[in-house]
C-alpha cells in the first residue's frame, strides 16, 4: 500500500507540469492571473477596492514590462448598444487608472462587450478584466 502511495506521489510533478504546459498550448492560465474589478449597475467610478486591484496590475506590468489587456463588460440592463457604452465606459476608467499608476497608454489594449446571456450573477457581469500579456 504505501509503495503504491509513493508511485503515485511520484507521478504528480508530472502530471502538473502536464496540465501547465497544456493550459498555455491553449492560452489558458500562464504566470500571472486575470485581475478582475466590480462596479455598480450603470457606474464607470472606481472604488478604493478597484483601485488597490489597478494599481498591482501595474506594478506588475511596471515590473514584468507585460502589455496590459482590459475587458469591460456590462450588466443586462438597456439595450445591446447601452451595454457595450457602459462596458466601455468602465474599461476606460481603467485604463485611465492604469496609466495614472505608470503604465505606458501604448502598451494597453482596451476592448468592450455586451451582457453575456449565460451569466448568472448580474454582478459578474458588471466587471472589467485585467489581462497581462507577455
Amino acid at each position: 500500500m504505501r509503495r503504491r502511495q509513493l508511485a503515485i506521489l511520484a507521478t504528480l510533478p508530472l502530471a502538473l507540469a502536464g496540465c501547465e504546459a497544456l493550459q498555455q498550448r491553449l492560452g489558458l492560465g500562464g504566470p500571472e492571473p486575470v485581475r478582475v474589478v466590480f462596479f455598480t449597475p450603470d457606474s464607470a467610478t472606481l472604488d478604493e477596492p478597484a483601485l488597490s486591484v489597478v494599481r498591482n496590475a501595474a506594478d506588475t506590468a511596471r515590473r514584468t514590462g507585460e502589455s496590459v489587456r482590459v475587458l469591460g463588460f456590462s450588466g443586462p440592463a438597456g439595450t445591446p448598444q447601452d451595454q457595450v457604452t457602459v462596458a466601455a465606459n468602465r474599461a476606460q476608467a481603467v485604463r485611465a487608472a492604469l496609466v495614472a499608476a505608470g503604465v505606458p497608454d501604448g502598451r494597453i489594449t482596451v476592448g468592450a462587450r455586451p451582457a453575456v446571456p449565460f451569466e448568472a450573477a448580474p454582478v459578474e457581469s458588471r466587471r472589467v478584466e485585467i489581462h497581462l500579456v507577455p
